[in-house]
């Protein structure tokens, strides 16, 4: 395998240069992931392991795959011509997150307004909550918790959550519980027919 200084080095390398592409496309760059075997010590066609590139792009509002296409025939060309990443063949993904997607950063928080996301606190009396992202500021969030019919708002400071993870969600939410949060009319109506 590529030493870890070397695998550092190309993925900080790559982010460098993809990034300024990925947010030509109005699209922020939430990770680089390169897995690159050094094919002196471990020849990926004999140890059956490919070298990857993955992107990983999101923005405000729904992806569009043709937009994230475009990125990835952008990405591709410009590493092609770069002589810093090396020539060896290697398979690129640009993609969007995954639903599993930790929410880390004040963006993640964002996007997910009006999702349901289950929350773990670092603090052992109330170790996780469930409930619907509402108003984000700099230091809380707030939780919107529907609890058998009973509708509460909860703030929660963003220093105590230990992980959260948006939540497949199957259920139809309220009016009520989407107001809470923040959305408007158009959103509201736009997450209700989601589950219509």
């Amino acid at each position: 395998m590529q030493s870890t200084s070397a695998s550092r080095k190309l993925t900080s390398h790559i982010t460098t240069l993809v990034e300024p592409v990925v947010t030509g496309h109005g699209y922020d760059l939430d990770e680089v992931i390169v897995h690159w075997p050094d094919s002196a010590a471990q020849p990926a066609a004999v140890a059956g392991v490919r070298r990857e590139i993955k992107v990983v792009v999101d923005r405000d509002g729904a992806n569009d795959l043709d937009e994230i296409a475009t990125i990835s025939r952008d990405i591709s060309g410009l590493l092609d011509a770069d002589p810093d990443v090396p020539a060896d063949p290697y398979h690129l993904e640009v993609t969007s997150p995954g639903v599993d997607r930790p929410l880390t950063a004040p963006r993640h928080w964002r996007r997910a307004r009006g999702r349901k996301v289950t929350v773990e606190l670092s603090d052992a009396d109330t170790p996780s909550i469930t409930g619907r992202v509402g108003e984000l500021t700099e230091d809380s969030v707030t939780l919107v918790v529907n609890a058998r019919g009973r509708i509460t708002s909860r703030a929660v400071a963003l220093a105590s959550i230990a992980k959260a993870v948006v939540q497949v969600d199957f259920s139809r939410p309220s009016v009520t519980e989407l107001e809470l949060c923040g959305l408007d009319e158009q959103e509201i109506e736009q997450r209700r027919q989601e589950r219509a």
